[in-house]
């Protein structure tokens, strides 16, 4: 492992040169993001403005406008409008940079890394960047739209919504990240087991505590109390669980057969100590 040669300090120096390129990709995207943000703004209203319907017969599922009061949001303060454009332009170089990020950490980590587990950096990038976009996506078009037509509908016929930019940014930008680190389920999950801290076999026996966190975890991050909703969200954890179980079989075999072996290996030589001590007797 390379990690043993380099000092306390060069590791805080290391340390501090990814974070150094970490912000500097940061602040790149963000200046050429920031000259969008009014689109991204027009294109974060998608889940007040539409909603997604099912069909039996083709096209099975397609949006369709709502029919609510909210046409457009409001600010309540002079900078609350610009505010929002900083911190929308913010989270969007943070979702177009994620790739090269999960890139940095690999390069700070696999130093202490042997050689044949640093073959894991392109899976490891790509299967976090895929799940990531994934779990955004999957709120983006699925979950969001339900919660807001919820919200913008129950008991609200005497009422009018005026919904400031600032309130509904920072509500779309909580679930868009959240549901982005919930699919990154399986990898944390391959990661435990990679470092013997979990093991698949106790993750499987230990499953329908994970069914019933995974609800309770739904019932607390969805902005809804209804059942279909919460639904929407504790069912990716669960199949979020299941793969990353499978994945770790898969990934991992040959350490648990290795540790079984060395098991009775050991038990053979047990035993046959014990066999020489009494043929010697």
């Amino acid at each position: 492992m390379e990690n043993d040669k380099m000092s306390f300090f060069e590791h805080l120096g290391e340390l501090r040169r990814r974070l150094l390129w970490i912000v500097v990709i940061l602040f790149a995207v963000f200046i050429i993001v920031f000259n969008y943000s009014e689109l991204l703004l027009k294109g974060l209203m998608f889940p007040m403005r539409n909603e997604l319907v099912f069909h039996l017969k083709s096209p099975y599922a397609h949006f369709v406008p709502k029919a609510t009061k909210v046409t457009n949001l409001v600010f309540l303060e002079p900078a609350e409008a610009f505010w929002m454009h900083i911190k929308l332009s913010m989270m969007a170089a943070f979702f177009i940079s994620f790739p090269l990020i999960l890139g940095q950490i690999w390069m700070f980590i696999s130093p202490g890394l042997h050689k044949k587990e640093k073959k894991y950096v392109l899976p490891f990038i790509s299967a976090g960047t895929i799940l990531f976009i994934s779990g955004m996506a999957f709120c983006f078009l699925i979950v969001l739209p339900f919660a807001l037509g919820f919200l913008l509908t129950y008991k609200t016929e005497s009422l009018t919504p005026m919904i400031s930019i600032g309130n509904y940014v920072d509500f779309m930008l909580k679930f868009l990240l959240a549901f982005g680190l919930i699919f990154e389920l399986p990898i944390a999950i391959v990661s435990l087991a990679r470092f013997g801290i979990v093991t698949p076999e106790k993750l499987a026996k230990s499953r329908r505590y994970a069914i019933v966190i995974a609800f309770i975890a739904a019932g607390i991050l969805t902005p809804t109390p209804d059942a279909f909703n919460q639904t929407l969200m504790a069912v990716p954890i669960i199949v979020l669980y299941e793969v990353g179980i499978i994945a770790a079989k898969l990934m991992f075999p040959k350490k648990r057969d290795e540790d079984t072996k060395d098991g009775e290996a050991v038990k053979d030589e047990a035993s046959g100590s014990v066999t020489m001590t009494e043929r010697k007797d």
